[in-house]
């Protein structure tokens, strides 16, 4: 298996409906792409998250649905349209388990 994590910081101008709009995108995708085994994204609530106020877990049979989810015309709408326009940080993580 692999687990996909991402974690997001917002641009301060980004409204809550356009924060809103991109965790739903978000949400989505597992309906859409059937390499995704799993899916989760919230909002973080620790205060140790230095500015990181989202959080995205999505994981996979292998590196091969990794792989395939990143170029993939659903993932890439979500990215460009909802994602890109409000992001000011991104850190994300891939391992198998």
């Amino acid at each position: 298996m692999v687990e996909h994590i991402v974690l997001f910081k917002w641009k301060a101008e980004a409204s809550a409906e356009q924060v809103t709009a991109a965790i739903e995108g978000l949400r989505g995708l597992k309906a859409l792409l059937p390499e995704i085994v799993d899916l989760t994204v919230g909002e973080n609530f620790c205060n140790r998250n230095q500015g990181f106020t989202h959080g995205l877990v999505v994981r996979f049979e292998d590196r091969a649905g990794l792989e395939s989810y990143g170029p993939s015309d659903a993932h890439q709408n979500v990215v460009k349209n909802l994602i890109s326009p409000i992001r000011a940080d991104v850190l994300a993580i891939d391992y198998e388990f």
